[in-house]
């Protein structure tokens, strides 16, 4: 590249829209030169670059790193072969493989597959067929969602809708979304027991709820033990059987979007399994790929399957132009067979313990209110709004890439990083923090 730094960056903010961004007061983007293992090359605005771990894993996606020799293998050979094709009327041998072992890792009552191409669109799938379910049921009148403030599922309509309407990031589209019903956020914490006052008393709310709602509720969606883009917020498992007791006193279907606790993130490899119980619907996606390509997916029972491919329409009412994508369902292959053939679970052990140790210091900090880790999840909650170009720069020169968000500064780094790259995130969120907090 000859042109520099400033140039790109220019040309940047004249044509693209980044993410949560304003083209008239457009945040700094820095321009990426490379990218290895688990750190990044940036242009350093004078003709090099300088490194910074990703401690944000490529927004939780990236878990084997950049450059990954097997993905990059997998993602080849796929391409020599075709890299697309139309699912409609077609199949072919990588998305059949990835379906199979998708049904061998997830909970058993989740037999059947269906592959799209974002983790919005999966929570939209889902939504979906929970209310052609009901409607095959002749429950017409099930229309609604139940679910729990705090939440957050993603961008698009549906999932919009489902995401927490007062502190969420979608309040402007009040009115033009579906009304859906919502509880109170479940008491904060993981480890609060099943008899805990202030869980019992969030049980009893969401009971009556469901009561009160219930001919008119087709599912009930959440982000298991771990709300992500919400607040990075965990809560105990057993709210989720608490869940799970209402949607089959009711006849709601269970929904599960594991799309950022999925695949070792929270400590086991789906979230759902610290309850030790199955959901009717599953969603995953970011960490499917190792971060190469975008993929997700809704995994449902046979039961839900068979009433909806038996109801009205006699189909799930969906089809995206890039669903099974073959480099993607290759890759993903690559991807849960890299992360399987390892102790994974170990792996994540480590970083959680490293993210405690290193993070515990920040607690001692004037700007911050809480610090909070779970599996390979390290969160600083500050009393205020984060600076977002302050701490990011902060965080930079201490050689880590993170991106804050609202009162947040928290990493999910990839879990290749060794102990020393831990400690190195740990220090640079906790020093920037005291620079910038």
């Amino acid at each position: 590249m000859s042109q520099s730094v400033n140039t790109w960056q220019q040309r940047d903010a004249e044509l693209l829209w980044h993410p949560y961004s304003s083209l008239t007061e457009p945040s700094p983007v820095r321009l990426v030169r490379g990218a290895s293992g688990v750190r990044l090359q940036l242009d350093d605005g004078q003709g090099g670059t300088v490194e910074a771990i990703d401690a944000m894993a490529s927004w939780w996606c990236m878990i084997h790193g950049y450059r990954n020799p097997v993905l990059d293998a997998a993602l080849k050979a796929q391409a020599d072969d075709f890299s697309h094709v139309m699912f409609g009327g077609l199949t072919h041998e990588p998305a059949i493989r990835l379906a199979e072992r998708l049904v061998g890792i997830t909970p058993d009552p989740l037999r059947h597959v269906f592959l799209c191409d974002s983790g919005s669109v999966s929570v939209e799938v889902a939504i979906k067929i929970a209310l052609q379910y009901q409607v095959a049921r002749g429950n017409d009148g099930r229309t609604r969602m139940l679910t729990v403030r705090g939440g957050y599922h993603g961008d698009t309509f549906a999932p919009m809708s489902v995401c927490d309407p007062v502190n969420g990031m979608h309040s402007l589209f009040t009115g033009a979304l579906k009304e859906q019903i919502f509880g109170p956020q479940p008491p904060a914490g993981f480890d609060r027991p099943d008899d805990d006052p202030e869980l019992r008393a969030w049980a009893a709310v969401m009971s009556e709820l469901a009561a009160q709602y219930s001919g008119q509720i087709a599912g009930i969606i959440v982000e298991p033990v771990l709300q992500g883009a919400g607040g990075m917020y965990p809560y105990s498992p057993a709210c989720l059987r608490v869940l799970r007791e209402l949607a089959d006193r009711h006849g709601f279907l269970l929904i599960f979007d594991e799309i950022a606790t999925g695949f070792g993130r929270t400590g086991t490899l789906f979230a759902s399994e610290h309850a030790g119980l199955d959901p009717d619907i599953l969603c995953v996606g970011k960490a499917i790929t190792g971060g190469y390509i975008t993929l997700a997916a809704m995994l449902c029972t046979t039961d839900v399957a068979h009433t909806v491919s038996n109801g009205p329409g006699g189909a799930l009412m969906h089809g995206p132009t890039f669903m099974a994508n073959p480099l993607a369902c290759a890759v993903a292959l690559a991807s849960i067979d890299l992360l399987l053939s390892q102790d994974w679970s170990a792996e994540v052990a480590r970083i959680s313990s490293g993210l405690s140790a290193g993070l515990a210091p920040a607690s001692a900090l004037p700007a911050v209110k809480d610090v909070r880790v779970l599996g390979a999840v390290g969160v600083v909650q500050l009393s205020g709004p984060v600076d977002l170009p302050r701490m990011t720069e902060a965080a930079l020169r201490r050689g880590v890439w993170v991106r804050p968000f609202r009162d947040l500064v928290y990493t999910m780094p990839p879990y290749i990083c060794t102990d020393a790259d831990i400690a190195t995130i740990t220090s640079a969120i906790t020093g920037a923090i005291e620079e910038a907090g």
